[in-house]
Formats: structure tokens, sequence, C-alpha cells
């Protein structure tokens, strides 16, 4: 059987747990492939924003998805339309995974409207805001419709020591439909203000609290390290 990702809104549970099921997968990946990344952190040349992007492509392409015939469009650096297959349904699932690479903040990622189906709701100089993520919950393509699940990949690298990577941390963004569980009022989210200037126009944009989220739900926040076993967290 084939399941309407729509009907979701009713069984938020159930949608928690197919985004728990995404997020051990794309885990999973990364942390085969975590040595070749350090590997190829420490000698590439490009930046490393850059290397991120690939090394996640990489990870998620050498364990493979059961894959949609359809194409995504989006600011994600790895866009799959794919089959999510359970003991009683399957389910069409669209998979954007964005990776970071940044000196510093650690405990954050950088985040666009244009790649999240959740509201930003928060405080930003003393006053309420809230923007409206650009993803629908649900994406039609040729009449298909795709369960939108957003995860970011976050490289953590020591620039003094030869861009040595530290950890990786992974962190899956809920669905909007899953609003009121995550972030219901500007006064109880999941984000942190910036990096924008709007005194500048520049484009809206928030900061993911990593800690926030995982007080939230522990198992939305996985840390990788790159010597030693894989530890699920929550």
């Amino acid at each position: 059987m084939l399941k309407n990702p729509n009907e979701l809104a009713n069984d938020l549970d159930l949608l928690e747990s197919l985004e728990k099921a995404t997020l051990r997968f794309v885990v999973q990946a990364i942390h085969e492939f975590r040595q070749e990344a350090a590997e190829i952190f420490q000698n590439e040349k490009d930046l490393a924003q850059d290397i991120g992007e690939d090394v996640t492509r990489e990870a998620l392409d050498r364990i493979g998805v059961s894959k949609v015939a359809q194409r995504l469009f989006g600011k994600m650096d790895y866009k799959r339309a794919r089959y999510l297959f359970l003991p009683e349904f399957a389910i069409k699932q669209a998979l954007f995974i964005d990776s970071k690479a940044e000196k510093n903040a650690e405990k954050v990622a950088r985040i666009q409207t244009s790649q999240i189906s959740m509201r930003v709701r928060q405080i930003r100089q003393d006053a309420d805001v809230d923007a409206a993520g650009e993803l629908p919950t649900v994406v039609t393509v040729n009449g298909e419709d795709l369960l939108t699940t957003t995860i970011f990949v976050k490289y953590h690298y020591d620039p003094e020591q030869d861009r040595i990577l530290r950890s990786i941390t992974i962190a899956a963004i809920p669905n909007g439909m899953l609003q009121a569980r995550y972030n219901p009022t500007c006064q109880d989210g999941i984000w942190l203000a910036g990096p924008n200037a709007p005194t500048r126009g520049e484009p809206f944009r928030t900061r993911l609290s990593f800690e926030k989220l995982a007080g939230k739900a522990a198992w939305r926040v996985q840390t990788i390290q790159c010597q030693g076993p894989l530890v699920w967290q929550g």
C-alpha cells in the first residue's frame, strides 16, 4: 500500500517515526564514510563548504536510495525523490539534505527559509517574527505527492591543524506539520536570530540551535566522532 503523505497531518507520531528512520539512514551513511571524509577534508584544496557538499553526496550515493523517477528543485546540495518502505506501507519522500562547514559556530546551522517547511517564529530585536518556510510540507511533482524531509549535515574542522575533521553533527528539522510541537510561539522554538542584517536589506535567515532542537527531541541531533563507534542519541 502506498500512503498519502497528506494524511500524516492526522498522525504526527507516525510522521516523527518516518523522520527518525530517515535520519538513521543519513547518519549511517555519513558514519560509514567518516574516515574518507576526514582524508578528503585534510587533502583537498577547495573551500571547506564545497568539500562538505561533495562528502555528503558521496556518502549518500555510496549507500544508495530507492529512487522515484521525479526531479526535485531547491537550494539544497542533495535532493532525491525516493521511496521509504515500512512493514505496513510505502511512502514517497522528497529528501533534502544540505551541508555546512564553518570554522566556528559548532552549536548552530545557518538556515534559509527556502530550505525548510516550518515557519520560523522567534524574537528579534525585542519584536516577534513569524517567517514562513518556503518548502511545502508535501511536494507535488507531476501529480505525485512526496513527503518533505529536511536534514542538515554540519562538518566541524580545525583550520589551525591542517583542516582536521573533528566531528559531524546531523540534524533533522521537523516537517511543518509538526509546527505546534517544535515552534508553537515566538517564545518557544528551536531558532536563534541572524545572521542577516535587515538594516542592509539582506534576505531573512535564521540559525538552527542544535541544543534547542535536541531539547525538544534528543534523537533529532546526532553527533558522529571521526574516531570510534556510532552512538545513537535519544
